[in-house]
């Protein structure tokens, strides 16, 4: 790529091709909806609108799309051409700004958990101005949220813009009492992505990721990451070669890639981008996972983006990295260089710790999947227990001030917040905890519950909320104060005591850590369906409908829809299992049988007296692993039919997590011991070690 800088957005409607294409006022006026979120008029729109379809015409373009993010997780769109017919029979190219501003897709066929029958269709996408629209292949597509002929959101995209304009409302306030002439204040985000590339010959061989994305059988390999050697390792150049592909879509689509290298499996690799709005962020990794499925097939390998793909190695999570900046580019956690900006940070600093103590249910619900379930807890990812990390320095600081009393070597005084100054805190001064679910790491929150392919909408959407929701209540507290400091100061120490129990710096993997955590009162919703249950308790009902991020409805309809999602999830994977089971496995261990029972009688017919000892105890450990497997199908067919009959999705889900998982446990080991003791020649699929080092 001869100049990154002119590849960068090449086929993106960006504010630098619309300076040049737009009229001055029409500009002007879309850039001060970029900054305060006015909305555009339809005169101006319709301005953009030509803009945007001539550029795209010369982009190469015959359609558009409302391109938008309906609750299936993935994307969505719908393909009109530019084409348009005259009256006098002329076919020409039109896009009015009423086409950009809102499309009519049908709505009847995506989830809406009971927010529409299925003969009630119609259903809106509204054009987000704040992302901008791109050109991927040959079609222009336009970011937009999705809802209901009610209103309701169908989508990931509208609740985020809603809890956007909520931290953005309720951070001004806080800000408005220290003096600052912010006008607008956005989260931003930075995902990091994990992911598997596996040769796609070999993953056609295997039904199990064909159909779930993960390996549903296999025994564990010989050679996994013990020997750390694939952690930031030499790339191979086959993967580089996908690298550098995937790198020119993103750049071209405006996806601000930035690091990319080898993660601690064999076959697994990272990309991180740059941070940006939440909104183009999570737009943005839905381009990216999109984008690196389509890239791997090009280079004959499958990208799976699966939790937990490999049993014995690490899994794949993303790692949301948030934080809060000002329209003058202010990041509202650097700790800065004196008292009042040290206070302003601490404040801030308080609102997330108080936020995630008071709902950390709802933090682990975001990231709830039966995916995720088989990731958490692991040797490569935090417990299912929400808790957050600030490294020694910055927790020595809060306990300072909640006591009162002198903090580290140099400062002597009492610590009072806003009157003595508070001990600068450096970025880096701290270890990394990657045990740590929502770690401080210097200017930015990382939350690392995230499974790989998750949207991060829900995560940041529930973040912003129940940050908004902390500063409202500091805005009230401090604003009728007779005395601000004090008032400040009190404020903080208040907090500290009372949500410090979140805070913890050591190993999370620790089974005392557990036990801890238990004694200070902090939930372990180890599965999906235990976390679901309190996504409907009456706090955090009144935390989404008073900041208007969801309605009642809405949030009833999404339980139902995250409850029927798990139980599909896991009843595909359950029917996966008994078809290789069944088609596969048992009929190509009964063929071993067969032959080793000729070959002993072979060998016992030749009245010599020869040594049978392989294949006796062979035989005999096949056929008992055989009936052992066969009652476990069994068992697992009962189970998944059960299931099926109950009508309520979390009766269901709850059965599925208690009945099934243990019942497909039972069947993967007695499958796994037969793939050890069987020749690989007679093996009926991969094994996960050929799976993993599949691509040379």
């Amino acid at each position: 790529m001869s100049n990154l800088a002119e590849a960068f957005g090449r086929d993106v409607f960006s504010p630098e091709v619309m300076k040049e294409r737009l009229p001055e006022q029409t500009y002007a006026e879309f850039c001060r909806t970029l900054e305060t979120g006015h909305r555009l008029d339809l005169e101006t729109a319709n301005v953009v609108a030509g803009a945007m379809k001539d550029w795209a015409l010369e982009k190469g373009a015959t359609h558009y799309t409302h391109w938008f993010q309906p609750l299936t997780g993935i994307t969505a769109e719908k393909h009109d051409s530019f084409l348009a017919a005259k009256r006098d029979g002329r076919i020409l190219a039109d896009f009015s700004g009423k086409e950009l501003i809102q499309g009519e897709p049908d709505a009847s066929s995506f989830p809406s958990g009971g927010l529409r029958a299925t003969f009630e269709a119609r259903g809106y996408t509204a054009w987000d101005p704040t992302s901008f629209a791109f050109i991927k292949d040959n079609v222009l597509c336009i970011p937009t949220a999705f809802c209901s002929f009610g209103g309701e959101a169908l989508d990931e995209k509208t609740p985020l813009l809603r809890s956007m304009e909520a931290i953005n409302k309720s951070a001004l306030r806080v800000l408005k009492l220290f003096g600052s002439d912010a006008v607008s204040v956005k989260p931003t985000v930075g995902p990091e992505q994990e992911y598997f590339l596996v040769d796609k010959e070999v993953f056609e061989k295997r039904k199990d990721l064909i159909y779930t994305g993960r390996a549903l059988f296999g025994a564990k390999p010989v050679k996994g990451q013990e020997l750390d050697d694939h952690y930031f390792g030499a790339i191979k150049p086959r993967v580089a070669e996908f690298m550098a592909d995937l790198d020119r879509e993103l750049w071209a689509l405006g996806v601000p890639a930035k690091t990319e290298h080898n993660e601690a499996a064999p076959a697994q690799h990272e990309l991180a981008p740059i941070f940006e709005s939440a909104n183009v962020a999570t737009d943005h990794n839905q381009l990216t996972m999109e984008t690196m499925q389509k890239v791997a097939r090009r280079h004959g390998m499958v990208c799976l983006l699966a939790e937990k793909p490999f049993d014995g190695v690490n899994g794949s999570g993303k790692h949301n990295n948030w934080s809060l900046s000002t329209n003058t580019g202010d990041n509202l956690f650097e700790p800065g260089d004196t008292p009042s900006e040290n206070a302003q940070f601490l404040l801030f600093l308080c609102a997330v710790i108080a936020a995630v103590d008071k709902y950390q249910d709802l933090l682990r619900i975001s990231v709830a999947s039966a995916g995720n379930d088989h990731r958490l807890g692991g040797a490569e990812a935090p417990p299912a227990i929400v808790s957050i990390f600030l490294g020694e320095e910055l927790t020595e600081i809060l306990d300072a001030i909640e006591n009162d009393s002198p903090v580290g070597a140099k400062e002597k005084e009492l610590l009072k917040v806003g009157v003595h100054v508070l001990p600068r805190f450096p970025k880096d001064t701290t270890d990394r905890n990657r045990t740590s679910p929502f770690a401080f790491t210097g200017n930015k929150f990382e939350f690392r519950m995230l499974g790989s392919s998750a949207s991060v909408a829900g995560p940041n959407t529930v973040l912003n909320t129940a940050v908004a929701e902390v500063l409202d209540r500091y805005a009230e507290a401090l604003e009728n104060a007779d005395d601000f400091g004090t008032a400040l100061h009190d404020l903080i120490r208040r907090e500290i005591s009372a949500h410090k129990r979140i805070i913890f710096n050591g190993n999370g993997y620790d089974e005392a850590w557990r036990r801890e955590a238990e004694r200070r009162g902090l939930s372990n919703y180890v599965s999906t369906p235990d976390a679901l249950a309190h996504f409907l308790d009456e706090n955090n009902v009144q935390l989404f409908t008073n900041h208007r991020v969801f309605s009642e409805a809405e949030m009833r309809a999404r339980y139902e829809i995250m409850n029927d999602n798990y139980c599909k999830i896991v009843a595909i994977e359950a029917a996966t299992m008994l078809t290789i089971a069944r088609k596969d496995v048992l009929p190509s261990v009964s063929r071993t049988v067969h032959e080793l029972a000729d070959t002993l009688n072979a060998k016992r017919a030749t009245g010599l007296d020869p040594d049978c000892t392989y294949e006796e105890d062979t035989l005999q450990k096949l056929s008992a692993l055989t009936g052992r497997a066969y009652l476990a199908v069994k068992d697992l067919a009962n189970a998944t039919q059960e299931a099926r009959q109950l009508d309520a999705t979390d009766e269901a889900a709850r059965y599925y997590h208690s009945h099934v998982l243990p019942a497909m446990a039972a069947l993967r080991a007695a499958v796994d011991e037969m793939e050890v003791n069987s020749a690989r020649t007679g093996w009926c699929y991969p094994s996960i070690g050929a799976v993993l080092f599949s691509v040379k």
